[in-house]
């Protein structure tokens, strides 16, 4: 009986052998590790403009905006980016954006500069917990994380830009959104619909403040938290509504100080804004406003004071036209700002009224070419120009080509 049974047992080894026949521990194998662009994807868009056709004052200028409007502006590449993003394990996902056409200074084009590099490390199986680590954009407001190869308008708005010069900076972020409407995050962006992309239900971060590409000068973190929430009716119409704020305190370098302006260096830096969108199927409104405090120049005393209100926002009504695969979308935009802005020169002091009317057009989904017109009433302050109200109206042209 031993023997019979050492027999079987010899001839399956030898079938075994011979035919493939394996268990189930053994039919695991390892998959092979993946080349890197199997993991990374590409993409990208550039803007080229023209601001200054129908121009009646040239010195109507935006340097927050477009620095290519209003005297010695000419063709003018806006942005030139490149995206490299992916999952280089299931629960982290990367993403570089650097930009070929920064401009540091007045005299400078078409810089290098990184934009955002972070990564996106999530700690449940779904991924609706998430930790975003680098530099990315601020989760403050609706125009500012919305992109600026999905925006209708040329620009953001003065009101609640200025909060964020570049929209980002270095910090953590924590996202939370059910995975649910993290699809529905995504699809109103792949739809064409103008959508923020996903940065959570609830999002709560730590940043430097200073802006992007610039190092801490306070060693006090901004608190920045956000709750927007997408809801889909039974039409299948989205509205959007969202609440945010941040605190902390600003430091305004040497360098962004004109000699002989007075004042400290230090100010209390605050926001909140709330936002609505109704998205564009086929007629859409986006309206956003935002209240604080925070540094302005004093034209009267040539003194930048702190703790100075703040006050403005925008509203937008569009409506998408669908004929086969073109797209045709006008859109009316007008924006109010009376604040100032940390960022520039002497904490310039604005008061800003503008509206713009622009029609945006996709024939293909790879090239969209958008004319506006811009009638433009703007009071900037600072040391060199204390009393300073440029009015103006102007047409832009943009060709945006995807990629």
């Amino acid at each position: 009986m031993n023997k019979q049974l050492l027999y079987i047992l010899v001839m399956f080894a030898v079938a075994q052998n011979a035919y493939g026949f394996t268990s189930a521990d053994s039919v695991k194998k390892e998959e092979p590790k993946k080349k890197w662009y199997e993991i990374l994807s590409i993409r990208g868009y550039t803007q080229v403009r023209y601001n200054r056709l129908l121009e009646t004052n040239k010195n109507v200028k935006c340097e927050q905006c477009d620095k290519s409007i209003g005297d010695g502006g000419g063709f003018f590449i806006r942005r030139a980016r490149l995206v490299f993003s992916g999952y280089v394990h299931e629960k982290v996902y990367i993403y570089i954006q650097p930009d070929f056409a920064s401009a540091p200074l007045s005299t400078q084009m078409n810089f290098l500069q990184i934009r955002d590099a972070y990564v996106d490390v999530a700690i449940d199986n779904k991924k609706e917990f998430r930790f975003r680590i680098g530099q990315s954009k601020v989760p403050y407001g609706f125009d500012n994380l919305q992109s600026s190869q999905n925006r209708l308008a040329f620009d953001r708005s003065d009101a609640i830009n200025s909060g964020t010069a570049n929209e980002r900076d270095i910090g953590v972020n924590f996202f939370w959104a059910p995975l649910t409407i993290r699809e529905r995050f995504k699809k109103l962006v792949e739809d064409g619909l103008k959508g923020s992309g996903d940065y959570g239900v609830i999002a709560v971060g730590l940043y430097n403040g200073q802006t992007a590409n610039k190092p801490e000068l306070n060693n006090r973190p901004h608190v920045v938290g956000r709750i927007s929430y997408p809801f889909m009716f039974k039409n299948g119409q989205f509205l959007e509504a969202g609440f945010s704020g941040y605190y902390g305190e600003y430091t305004i370098p040497a360098d962004q100080r004109n000699a002989g302006t007075l004042g400290n260096s230090k100010f209390l830096d605050k926001r909140v804004a709330a936002s609505i969108i109704l998205y564009p199927q086929p007629f859409g409104f986006q309206a956003e406003y935002t209240i604080g405090y925070g540094p302005r120049f004093n034209s009267f005393t040539s003194t930048i004071e702190g703790d100075k209100s703040l006050n403005g926002g925008y509203a937008q009504i569009m409506y998408m036209i669908k004929a086969g695969k073109q797209i045709i979308t006008p859109y009316l935009r007008s924006q109010y700002f009376d604040g100032g802005k940390k960022h520039e020169m002497d904490a310039r002091s604005y008061v800003v009224r503008e509206h713009e009317f622009g029609i945006e057009w996709q024939p293909w989904k790879y090239i969209e070419l958008t004319a506006a017109y811009t009638i433009s009433d703007r009071t900037f302050e600072d040391q060199k120009k204390p009393d300073n109200n440029q009015k103006g109206n102007f047409l832009r042209l943009q060709l945006q080509f995807n990629y």
